[in-house]
């Protein structure tokens, strides 16, 4: 539509099946390339990727031209017959059902890129208690 402008800053997050440590460091950074070109050619434009080996980050302008559950099921999908064609890892790959969504100002987004770039150091700070109450409660 003429004259419309838009700032929408998504950050997603979706999880391995069953949160298994699956997304190994070898083949990591190709499984970036792959998700950001799925979001990019939709005209939206990654800002970070990121995450850990049992779930992904990523930081995108959104334009209002698709719905965010449409893009989430095809980058999740076609992500995961990828890695399965790839045959990236023992058995058959697959993401958790359904993914977490925030928005964030403009004013935010180096603090959610900072946060996105230090997925290691910052679960490295979980404790046996944390892990306890994510299973359990």
């Amino acid at each position: 539509m003429a004259n419309t402008f838009t700032q929408i800053h998504i950050h997603t997050v979706f999880a391995v099946q069953n949160r298994m440590s699956l997304i190994k460091k070898d083949w990591q950074e190709r499984l970036y390339k792959y998700l950001i070109s799925i979001i990019q050619k939709h005209g939206h434009k990654v800002l970070s990727i990121g995450g850990m080996p049992d779930h992904i980050h990523i930081l995108f302008g959104f334009r209002p031209t698709q719905a965010l559950s449409a893009l989430m099921q095809e980058a999740k999908r076609d992500s995961s017959e990828w890695i399965n064609k790839e045959r990236l890892v023992a058995g058959r790959f697959s993401w958790q059902e359904g993914y977490g969504a925030f928005s964030y100002s403009k004013s935010h987004i180096s603090q959610v890129i900072n946060y996105i770039e230090t997925q290691e150091e910052h679960h490295k700070k979980r404790t046996f208690l944390d892990e306890y109450k994510k299973i359990w409660l």
